[in-house]
């Protein structure tokens, strides 16, 4: 067996598509717990454009007390915060060791490029292996001198994101056998703390604009622990912090629109004082924001409750009911299609939230309350679940898929990730099935 240094690149077969084999037996990370490392989220470590920038980003916190210098390669330019996917990967890799209980990690990391790269949504076409190489390259030739985490010892240190790279190749045949990706110390060092490694949402890799993932992960470290208050910050820190090389007046633009799509996974975004010369931007993480509202709309529409009656020991609780009124959005979205139509009036008018232990006593409204709000347990064929007309336009624009297949991938996404649950699952399934067919189209038959 033999090794090819960086840069080498692995035979092709079948066309543009890749087979790829490993000599080492790796744990099964297709469902990997994905973390991002806290200390690049807020600064400007990457480009925010795919265009090759070699103008390099020069950071200076408000406070004076955080310096970033980063320097891209002529040859290759700046690391982009697309190329920030395979970090999040090796980071969420190594993470996911730790959680197993392994003690001797190393930063070499050795992986089968294929799961690499269905796990950050590039698709495992031919295409995208010569995508994750010009990654890597790029990964590997950005320098970056920071204080952060300076000490009594060091004052700043310079690195690369990456050492090294190297192709894994069998002697006899040529063929690929996988990769080893040697992370750079600080970069290491900083995963290897757990206090430094921040959840994110699997839909960060659905997200498209280069601003937009930067600003995510942003948001995603400024507002996670402020709970409903969220974090507020001005345009101006904002784009200082981003590394921009657009205009402010470009870059309030951009800003302004991802605001008012507000489709970032899990983040709320809004503009205070959008109109004048000082706009701000409140980031705010939609679970805390939901329970909030809920906690609010409750104290607006409570009543005092009635004296409770005495209860009957052997009532088993039957008279027991909440004061707060059912949300009939709720119930519509959660209520199992198998009850009747009347249970399920019953409880929309039952006309009480279900008690944490509800009566067992089919007779009391709090009964058919909890009947009606089981969860509904998605499952079975896409002709079963989806919508006839979302169904039909599927199957015409994305053609040649098993969706049932694909339904039982994305139903245990949801299960796994209960704040990404939709409204309209059909609509959500839709949208997740032209995203998957884009970028995947060319691994079928024909293509």
């Amino acid at each position: 067996m033999s090794e090819h240094d960086t840069g080498g690149t692995a035979p092709a077969q079948n066309g543009r598509r890749v087979q790829f084999e490993m000599f080492f037996t790796l744990p099964d990370f297709s469902d990997i717990s994905l973390r991002d490392y806290q200390e690049t989220m807020q600064r400007p470590f990457f480009s925010l454009s795919k265009k090759k920038r070699i103008k390099p980003i020069e950071y200076l916190s408000p406070d004076k007390s955080v310096t970033v210098h980063v320097s891209a390669n002529p040859e290759y330019g700046m690391a982009t915060i697309w190329d920030a996917d395979i970090m999040i990967y090796l980071a969420s890799h190594l993470n996911e060791l730790r959680e197993r209980g392994e003690n001797d990690l190393s930063p070499t990391i050795r992986l089968q490029p294929g799961d690499l790269l269905k796990r950050i949504c590039w698709g495992v076409s031919g295409r995208a292996y010569e995508r994750l190489i010009g990654a890597l390259d790029r990964l590997q030739a950005t320098t970056i001198k920071t204080n952060i985490r300076a000490n009594s010892k060091t004052r700043e240190t310079t690195f690369s994101w990456i050492d090294s790279y190297t192709h894994l190749v069998d002697e006899r045949t040529q063929r690929s056998l996988g990769m080893e990706i040697t992370l750079s110390k600080w970069f290491f060092d900083g995963v290897m703390d757990k206090r430094n490694v921040l959840a994110i949402s699997p839909l960060y890799f659905e997200i498209t604009s280069g601003l937009g993932k930067w600003l995510y992960r942003a948001s995603r470290k400024h507002a996670g622990g402020n709970g409903a208050e969220g974090f507020t910050i001005g345009f101006e820190t904002l784009h200082q912090k981003s590394g921009s090389e657009s205009s402010l007046p470009s870059f309030k633009n951009k800003i302004l629109e991802l605001a008012r799509a507000n489709t970032l996974p899990e983040i709320s975004l809004e503009v205070i004082g959008a109109e004048t010369p000082r706009p701000k931007l409140k980031m705010v993480m939609r679970r805390f924001m939901d329970r909030h509202q809920d906690v609010s709309t409750q104290k607006r529409e409570t009543k005092p409750s009635p004296p409770r009656p005495a209860t009957n020991p052997k009532s088993n609780g039957a008279s027991r009911q909440s004061t707060a009124p059912v949300r009939q959005d709720l119930v519509e979205e959660l209520v199992d299609p198998g009850l009747t139509r009347d249970l399920v009036q019953r409880a929309i008018s039952g006309l009480k939230v279900v008690d944490p232990k509800p009566s067992q006593d089919p007779h009391d409204p709090s009964y058919a309350a909890a009947a009606a709000v089981i969860p509904r347990r998605r499952g079975g064929r896409a002709h079963e679940v989806l919508d006839p007309e979302t169904l039909a336009a599927i199957k015409a624009e994305c053609p040649g898929w098993d969706l049932d297949v694909l339904i039982k991938q994305f139903d245990a996404f949801l299960n796994s990730n209960p704040d990404e649950m939709p409204r309209n699952y059909s609509k959500r399934f839709y949208g997740f099935m032209k995203k998957h067919h884009e970028r995947n189209k060319y691994t079928l038959p024909g293509y």
